[in-house]
C-alpha cells in the first residue's frame, strides 16, 4: 500500500510551486517547437541536405530516446539527495541542453552530407541532455498530489506556459532565423538562453514541492518494459498519444513548406503557428471544465476530433485561400490545446492507478517510456514528411530562398502536411474510445 512520504503535504499544491512547475514547460514547449518547426527546413533550404536525408537526421537521434529516457527514469526513481529525486536531473539538463542546442544550429561551413552529419551528432547530444530534464519533470505531478482533478489544475498552469512558449518561439525563432546561416546561428543562441532560464526557474521554483508518494524503480530496463506491457490503460494512452504526436509532428514540420509553397508566403509560418498556439492561452479553463463534465476521455474525444477535422479541411486551401487555411489551423489549435492538457493529466492518472493496484509507485518508469515514445514518434512525423518530399522530387537549396519546385513536390507539401495528420488524429479518436480509466475506476481501485 502506498502511503504519503514522511513530511509530505496532503493539501493543495501551493500556488508558488504550481508556478515554478509550470514555468519549466517553457523549455519543453520551446524545444519541441523550434526543431520540429525549423530543423527539417533548415537542412533542406539552408544547408542543401537532400530531403530524405534531412528526415533521417531529424528522426534517428530520437531513437536513442528509447534507451536514454527509460534509463533516466530509472535513475531518477532511485536518486536520493537533498534536492529530492527529480530535481538533480533537472539541473543536469539545465546545464547541458542549452549549449548542445546552440551547437545544432551553429551553421558550420558545410553543406550536403557533411552538414547532415554535423547536425546529427549535435542533435543526438541535444536529445540526451533534454532527457535529463524532461523525464523527471513529467514524473513530478503524479507525486505532488493524489487528487484526480487537482492534477489537471496543476497542468493547467503548465499549459498556459506551453502556449506562451510556443507562441513566442514559433513566431520569434523563424523571424530571427530568416533565410541565412547567420540568422540560424543567432536564433540558436537566443533559444538556448531561453531554455536555460526556464529550466533553472523550474529547478528553484519546485524546491518546496510536496511529495505525496515516493517512486520505486524497476531493477532493469527490461523490467520497465515488462511493467508497461502489463498495464493496459498505459498502453492504450500511449497508443493514442503516439497517434496524436505523429499527427502534430507532421503538421508542424510541414508548416514552413505549407506557408512557402502552398500559401506562397514564407512569413505565414508565424501566423499559422499563432493560430495553433493562440487557443492554448484561452481554452484551458474550458477544457478543464469539459473534462469535469464528460470525464477526461470524453474531452479527449472532442479534442482529437477537432484536430482531425481542421487538418483534413486544410487540404482545400488552394481552392479557398489563405484566410480559410488560417481558420482551419485555428480549429486544429483548439483541438491541440485539449489534447496537450489531457495527455499529461491522464498519464498522471495511469501512474496513480498503477500505484493503487500494484502497491508501488513507478512514476519514472512510465514517464521515461512515455517521453521516449513521444519524442520518437513526433520526430517520425518529420521523417515521413521528408521521405514524401524526397519521393515527390523536392529540390533542396543552399541559398535559404524558395526555389522552383515540381508540381509533384507542391502536391506532397499540401497533402502530406494535412491529410496525413488528419488520418492519425482519427486513429487517436478510435483508440480513445477503448480507454476506460475514468475517475470512477480510479476510486474503485482505491486511488
Amino acid at each position: 500500500m502506498i502511503t504519503p512520504a514522511s513530511g509530505a503535504r496532503l493539501s493543495t499544491v501551493p500556488p508558488g510551486v504550481r508556478l515554478g512547475y509550470g514555468v519549466g514547460s517553457v523549455c519543453t514547449a520551446t524545444f519541441g517547437t523550434v526543431p520540429g518547426l525549423l530543423l527539417l527546413f533548415y537542412m533542406t533550404n539552408v544547408l542543401a541536405v537532400p530531403a530524405w536525408i534531412a528526415g533521417l537526421v531529424a528522426f534517428l537521434p530520437k531513437v536513442w530516446d528509447v534507451v536514454v529516457n527509460p534509463w533516466v527514469g530509472q535513475r531518477s526513481d532511485r536518486t536520493v539527495s537533498r534536492f529530492g529525486a527529480r530535481r538533480p536531473w533537472m539541473l543536469l539538463g539545465a546545464l547541458t541542453l542549452p549549449p548542445a542546442f546552440a551547437a545544432t544550429f551553429a551553421g558550420p561551413p558545410l553543406t550536403g552530407l557533411p552538414a547532415a552529419a554535423y547536425v546529427a551528432v549535435c542533435y543526438l547530444l541535444t536529445a540526451t541532455a533534454y532527457a535529463f530534464y524532461e523525464v523527471p519533470y513529467k514524473a513530478m505531478p503524479a507525486e505532488m498530489t493524489g487528487d484526480y482533478h487537482e492534477r489537471s489544475a496543476i497542468l493547467q498552469w503548465k499549459m498556459v506556459f506551453i502556449g506562451l512558449a510556443i507562441l513566442l518561439s514559433g513566431s520569434v525563432a523563424p523571424a530571427i532565423a530568416g533565410t541565412e546561416v547567420s540568422g540560424y546561428r543567432l536564433m540558436g543562441v537566443v533559444v538556448a538562453a531561453v531554455l536555460l532560464v526556464s529550466m533553472l526557474a523550474s529547478f528553484f521554483g519546485t524546491a518546496r514541492a510536496p511529495v505525496v508518494v515516493r517512486a520505486e524503480s524497476e531493477p532493469s530496463l527490461r523490467a520497465q518494459f515488462a511493467a508497461a506491457r502489463t498495464n493496459r490503460p498505459f498502453l492504450l494512452l500511449l497508443g493514442l498519444s503516439c497517434a496524436q504526436m505523429f499527427a502534430a509532428g507532421t503538421l508542424l514540420a510541414g508548416a514552413p513548406y505549407f506557408a512557402t509553397y502552398t500559401l506562397g508566403d514564407p512569413g505565414a509560418t508565424s501566423t499559422l503557428l499563432l493560430c495553433i498556439v493562440g487557443p492554448l492561452l484561452v481554452t484551458m479553463p474550458g477544457w478543464v471544465a469539459l473534462s469535469r463534465r464528460y470525464d477526461k476521455r470524453g474531452a479527449m474525444l472532442a479534442a482529437s476530433s477537432l484536430f482531425a477535422a481542421g487538418a483534413a479541411a486544410m487540404a482545400l486551401t488552394e481552392e479557398l485561400g489563405p484566410v480559410y487555411a488560417h481558420a482551419c489551423v485555428l480549429v486544429v489549435g483548439v483541438g491541440y490545446a485539449g489534447l496537450q492538457l489531457l495527455q499529461f493529466s491522464m498519464l498522471s492518472d495511469v501512474i496513480v492507478h498503477d500505484a493503487a493496484v500494484t502497491g508501488r509507485n513507478r512514476a519514472g518508469v512510465f514517464t521515461g517510456l512515455w517521453t521516449a515514445a513521444e519524442t520518437v514518434v513526433f520526430a517520425f512525423g518529420a521523417l515521413v514528411l521528408g521521405w514524401l518530399l524526397g519521393v515527390a522530387g523536392f529540390v533542396e537549396s543552399g541559398s535559404g530562398a524558395a526555389v522552383e519546385q515540381p508540381a509533384s513536390a507542391v502536391r506532397a507539401v499540401l497533402y502530406g502536411g494535412t491529410l496525413v495528420p488528419a488520418l492519425f488524429a482519427g486513429i487517436a479518436v478510435l483508440l480513445t474510445t477503448r480507454y476506460l480509466l475514468t475517475e470512477q475506476e480510479l476510486r474503485s481501485a482505491g486511488a
